[in-house]
């Protein structure tokens, strides 16, 4: 059985670790994939969501099982205690995705500090809900809040320069995101192959663990993520095209049927996204070229000095997503859609990808080593 080091620190079955992903939530998804013995991550991003995409906040509630009346608190505890409920048979162990960019900000303050008290207060919670997974910015600022805990403190980068600022941090598991990945990419166009290797040359060691992500989706990938020296592979659009997933199942279709060079980049909220290429998305590629050309060219903005009608239309068309709306519709997915052809339950997914890793990495020295 294939076993790593991300096992062992986080005592889950097997080296892969499902994306939180947006806007949808992935609160059904968590469980699902939790209990199938993978590290389930429940998204936070719907928590912002109630002001400008009403219909997905409410649809991120009800699948925590939470009442979209309640104060954001008392939601987030709605959703780690179903979370904890739903995977107490398997004793599944799971975490949470936060995202700590500048726009994100004051919403991640509140989600890290509740997940931290709700664990203070459960013995159970604190074994189990043991994972913090930070994203989309620097992980530096939060290190006094984290390391007074027992949390496993993930980030995602995008850089060897941002991996040396985790292990700065103190940061336990440091997540290197390719360029191959979904929604939000970084701003320079580095991909899994040279990245991943690197990043494990620069911070791996007996502290610091490194995991693939941007690519990953299968038997053959995660066994190449081992064969880099990672020690596991984050995937998302996979595990985004599951039955148990949250995502509608528009988005979920567009993913299955996206075929050969399916996606290109555009903006998104907090930088670079990468979505399924499409009329709608093609439109937004062009606009973003005339309105935030640093997408392309490497060099950030934010909010204060982009032209907000691209927000508003990512915004207009996610909102598209919910009605149903093909049409109008953005929908966000890694290169790894071209891949996928189908949409699995969750628990048969994993056990595919992982026997067929198994037998991939018995069989590389027999096929290459003489």
């Amino acid at each position: 059985m294939i076993k790593s080091r991300l096992c062992d620190l986080v005592g889950i079955k097997y080296p892969i670790i499902q994306a939180g992903m947006g806007p949808f939530g992935t609160n059904k998804l968590c469980i699902a994939s939790s209990n199938a013995g993978v590290l389930g991550l429940i998204s936070s991003s719907g928590i912002a969501s109630m002001g400008f995409q009403p219909e997905i906040y409410e649809y991120f509630c009800r699948t925590g099982g939470a009442d979209p009346q309640a104060d954001h608190e008392t939601i987030l505890r709605t959703i780690f205690q179903q979370t904890l409920d739903q995977t107490r048979e398997k004793q599944g162990i799971f975490g949470i995705n936060v995202m700590v960019s500048a726009e994100m900000m004051e919403v991640a303050e509140l989600i890290v500090k509740t997940m931290i008290r709700a664990r203070e207060e459960d013995p159970e919670m604190r074994k189990r809900f043991k994972v913090l997974v930070t994203s989309a910015g620097d992980p530096l600022p939060w290190a006094d809040t984290v390391k007074k805990t027992d949390l496993v403190w993930m980030h995602v980068i995008p850089s060897v320069k941002a991996a040396q600022r985790c292990k700065k941090a103190g940061v336990d598991v440091v997540v290197a995101s390719g360029h191959e990945g979904g929604f939000h990419t970084s701003w320079e166009p580095v991909h899994s192959m040279i990245l991943l290797p690197a990043v494990v040359d620069a911070v791996s060691d007996e502290k610091t663990l490194v995991v693939g992500a941007g690519g990953f989706c299968d038997g053959k990938t995660l066994a190449a993520a081992l064969i880099l020296g990672a020690d596991g592979a984050q995937m998302g659009t996979r595990f985004l095209a599951t039955a148990e997933s949250d995502f509608h199942q528009l988005w979920k279709e567009g993913v299955v049927a996206a075929g050969d060079r399916g996606t290109l980049v555009a903006r998104g909220f907090v930088g670079p996204a990468r979505w399924l290429k499409t009329p709608r998305s093609e439109e937004h590629a062009r606009n973003t070229l005339q309105k935030s050309p640093g997408v392309f060219l490497g060099y950030p903005d934010d909010y204060a000095t982009i032209d907000m009608s691209l927000i508003e239309f990512e915004i207009e068309s996610i909102n598209a997503v919910y009605r149903g709306e093909k049409d109008k519709a953005l929908l966000a997915a890694g290169e790894s859609a071209q891949r996928i052809n189908d949409m699995p339950k969750v628990n048969e997914m994993v056990q595919d990808i992982v026997n067929a890793a198994e037998a991939i990495l018995k069989n590389v020295p027999a096929k290459h080593i003489a």
